[in-house]
């Protein structure tokens, strides 16, 4: 029954064990309830997207014309938070809600409130948010009062007529008023930024020296090879090893051991004090250490980003009221968690690595 409600690719990782041989002490059905993959990394960070709907368009995460999936498509705020749960259960401490853009979903406050619970407990260190900023000045205080305590905003510049080209219809002096609400709540703020080639990548230093004097970290992104885009990805690729020589040329950039639960490497810039990240998924692979995985607003589980397999978990939710086959589905998932993407951009590839755009599996 279990195996019915599986989606499988032909394409599996081929560093993945053979069935059964994984690592000594990997067990596919799990002896304990904590998650650990066939590498022996636990599983403690979960990225669940509520809706693939997003009130912009950036130019390197979807098309213009958008097909979103209808309502019955996804999971209803209360199987969110039964499957958030469950997973809690088995021992994810960080659990961030995504989309599209999060706070479009209708009473999705709803689904924080419930969720904050896990935090009150103990069993949940951390609930986050990622979101493009537009509706946070209406949502930042509740957002704090779920127990919420850092939220990551998507800005990838501060020029409005660029943030208008990038977005496509975007309205960027709203997007500063709900930075600035998140402050007031008491949020802290992590700027999110995609470097793009020949379009931002000579305003990074502007962009990072505001965020660190606004007290907010910045994190640089490499684009990602996700969806089919009518632009090619080759022309959006702006390597981060790159920005990093450019940008050691004018400060010094501190090596740090920080870390947010994600991706990310960090460093100190001295002369701002503040904290800058790099996600590089390209020219650094970051998948020795992943503890992520994550789940579309249709209760597909992702185990890898960059890799098609994925596992239904609606249909085990839908299944039956009990949790047995939920734990079951993903249980069986994550024993085929690969060992890491195949991302990759080069001009005579223009078909994307996965099909899927980032806005169905969520930031």
């Amino acid at each position: 029954m279990i195996g019915a409600m599986m989606i499988r690719t032909e394409k599996f990782n081929r560093d993945r064990p053979e069935s059964g041989a994984g690592p000594a002490g990997f067990s596919p059905r799990g002896a304990s309830s904590q998650l650990v993959d066939p590498y022996l990394r636990p599983i403690t960070y979960l990225r669940v997207s509520v809706t693939d709907r997003c009130d912009l368009r950036c130019v390197y995460c979807m098309n213009e014309e958008m097909s979103f999936l209808p309502k019955r498509d996804l999971l209803t705020l209360e199987e969110l938070d039964r499957l958030c749960s469950a997973f809690v259960r088995r021992g994810t401490t960080k659990l961030r809600l995504t989309g599209g853009e999060p706070l479009v979903r209708r009473d999705v406050m709803r689904l924080f409130r419930s969720l904050s619970r896990h935090l009150e407990s103990g069993a949940l260190k951390e609930l986050t948010l990622t979101t493009n900023g537009t509706l946070l000045t209406r949502h930042a205080n509740e957002l704090a009062d779920c127990g919420v305590r850092r939220v990551n905003v998507s800005l990838d510049t501060l020029d409005p007529v660029r943030f208008r080209r990038i977005t496509r219809w975007g309205d960027l002096a709203k997007v500063l008023d709900g930075i600035e609400a998140a402050r007031v709540a008491g949020l802290a703020v992590k700027i999110n930024a995609v470097a793009l080639k020949g379009e931002n990548e000579h305003e990074l230093v502007d962009l990072m020296r505001w965020a660190h004097d606004q007290g907010h970290s910045l994190t640089l992104i490499e684009v990602m090879p996700l969806g089919e885009l009518s632009t090619m990805r080759s022309d959006q690729y702006l390597p981060l090893s790159l920005v990093r020589a450019r940008l050691s040329n004018e400060f010094t950039l501190e090596d740090l051991d920080h870390s947010s639960g994600g991706p990310a490497r960090y460093v100190r810039v001295k002369e701002t004090g503040g904290l800058l990240g790099f996600i590089t998924p390209l020219t650094h692979n970051f998948c020795e250490s992943c503890n992520r995985v994550r789940v579309t607003c249709t209760g597909t589980l992702y185990m890898c980003l960059g890799q098609e397999d994925a596992a239904d978990l609606r249909a085990a939710l839908r299944a039956s009221p009990e949790d047995e086959l939920l734990d079951q589905a993903i249980t069986e998932a994550i024993s085929r968690k690969p060992k890491g993407h195949d991302f990759v951009i080069e001009r005579r590839r223009t078909e994307p690595a996965v099909a899927r755009h980032m806005s169905v599996t969520g930031g």
